[in-house]
């Protein structure tokens, strides 16, 4: 019986990638949204489309692999096929590391299907870690050379053109050994379908773009920022699984760790490509990638915030019916931050990155939390910054209240407003009789309703203490953004 072999590839480098070569100008910030959207998928399809490829180009079954998606994939090979793999993926890496100009790198481990997971995973571990850690290893000489960032990579046309516009609209994708770190849509020497639904022969890829006003290609941003209510501004959101990596390393097996590594692509793939089909949002919100235990889309403002929530309303759900038997919080929760352009023709792939940089200091700070306007807020604080949200725009609309209204409740928030030597009971007196010269003027019974909504959920509702919360806030810049015309 032949020896059998664990293979495990990663790709390293995507999000310096993504971010890489940007051009300036209003006319390459639009084309830039097809480039981020074309240079994610063509990451996210690699995972994809490789180990199948390897299996075909081996003579292999299908069955052999394991699991794929989110940067990395893992494959069963006989002991005699290794030779040959390393040499498809060694080919495969260099043309890799050259459409990506140097930003993208394949590493792959393999070791012996032998002894206890832990095992066999530490092993792979120390290969992949060996290839991380010295990146000029195959590089010689060369690698003391005096690097210069190309202003524009060479395969961009490639990214944004192949990748971003037609991925969107193929019913395959493909691949030949002629290009070996390519893909392309509807043709190659092997094709795999892609859908958006499981299936044992496709490839599982969400792909929403909301359509332009003439429905013939994605809407640019400054079309999606038209399209959000109140203010005119889009944004990108960003969302990671908590833990997600240490959830894997508690699994005890190989069948623990592939079937639970495709339940998390599935949900995102899935779940992330119905959502964005939904009324509210298919207009709104485009989808820049999908990963196994992430993902980014973006849109009109308002869009976002909303498709957060419903995102982490179905992974509490998810995670509930399927983790319920695996103890400990780790890979239950999701953590996200959603990033506003300042104007219109803002950079996609600028924006992209303050949603990155925001959703690590969530991640920093928290967990199963969001980074939105400025604040890190529990998802339980933003169902209640939603309600105070409506509160306050109710006032705003129904009752006429001024302009200036929401500028002095934002007043409350800076530290003088109620810091200071007096009595607890002195501060709180001073806060609730400047909210009753801001909220005065009708004795309408629903009018006093949502002042005294408003005030509770703002101060709080012990009258001893004055505790300014957060959520209030979020609620006021939210308010803000949708009154604004």
């Amino acid at each position: 019986m032949s020896q059998q072999i664990l293979l495990q590839g990663k790709i390293l480098g995507t999000e310096e990638f993504l971010l890489a070569g940007h051009a300036e100008g209003r006319s390459a910030r639009s084309a830039g949204e097809d480039l981020l959207s074309g240079r994610s998928q063509w990451i996210a399809l690699l995972c994809e489309v490789l180990p199948r490829a390897l299996l075909a180009e081996l003579g292999l079954a299908r069955i052999l692999l394991g699991s794929s998606g989110g940067g990395q994939f893992l494959v069963v090979l006989p002991g005699e096929a290794l030779e040959r793999a390393e040499a498809f993926l060694s080919a495969a890496a260099s043309q890799i590391t050259e459409l990506s100009s140097g930003w993208v790198k394949l590493i792959w481990g393999a070791t012996d299907n032998l002894g206890d997971w832990a095992v066999i995973r530490r092993r792979i571990n120390e290969q992949l870690q060996s290839k991380r850690n010295a990146p000029f290893a195959d590089t010689g000489a060369a690698a003391f050379q005096l690097f210069i960032p190309p202003s524009q990579l060479s395969a961009d046309s490639y990214f944004a053109k192949e990748m971003g516009a037609k991925v969107r609209e193929a019913a395959t994708i493909g691949w030949s050994p002629e290009n070996p770190g390519k893909v392309t849509p509807g043709e190659g020497k092997h094709t795999w379908s892609l859908t958006s639904n499981l299936s044992p022969d496709g490839i599982m890829v969400a792909r929403h773009a909301a359509p332009s006003d003439d429905g013939k290609v994605a809407a640019p941003v400054q079309t999606l920022a038209r399209r959000a209510q109140g203010r005119s501004i889009w944004g990108v959101l960003r969302g990671d699984v908590d833990n997600f990596g240490l959830r894997l390393r508690r699994v005890h097996s190989i069948e623990e760790h592939v079937p639970l590594s495709v339940l998390y692509k599935q949900f995102f793939a899935g779940e992330m490509e119905v959502l964005c089909s939904l009324p509210e949002f298919w207009r709104k919100v485009s989808i820049i990638y999908c990963g196994g235990d992430d993902f980014a889309v973006y849109g009109s403002w308002d869009a976002l915030i909303g498709l957060a929530r419903e995102v982490q309303r179905l992974f509490h759900r998810f995670t509930e019916e399927n983790l319920k038997e695996y103890p400990g919080p780790e890979g239950k929760t999701i953590s996200m931050a959603i990033a506003l352009a300042p104007e219109t023709y803002y950079p996609l792939a600028s924006v992209y990155e303050d949603a990155g940089r925001s959703l690590e200091l969530a991640k920093s700070a928290d967990k199963d939390c969001i980074f939105l306007l400025g604040r890190i807020l529990e998802w339980r604080h933003l169902a209640d910054a939603a309600e105070l949200k409506d509160t306050v725009t109710r006032l705003i609309h129904d009752f006429r209240m001024s302009k200036q209204f929401l500028y002095q409740l934002r007043s409350f928030y800076r530290r003088d407003a109620y810091a200071g030597g007096e009595a607890a009971t002195e501060r709180t007196w001073r806060v609730q009789r400047r909210f009753n010269r801001i909220l005065s003027g009708t004795r309408d019974r629903e009018f006093q309703k949502l002042r005294t909504h408003l005030i509770s959920e703002m101060v709080g509702r012990k009258s001893a203490e004055v505790k300014l919360r957060p959520a209030g806030l979020v609620a006021l810049e939210w308010a803000r953004l949708v009154t604004e015309v």
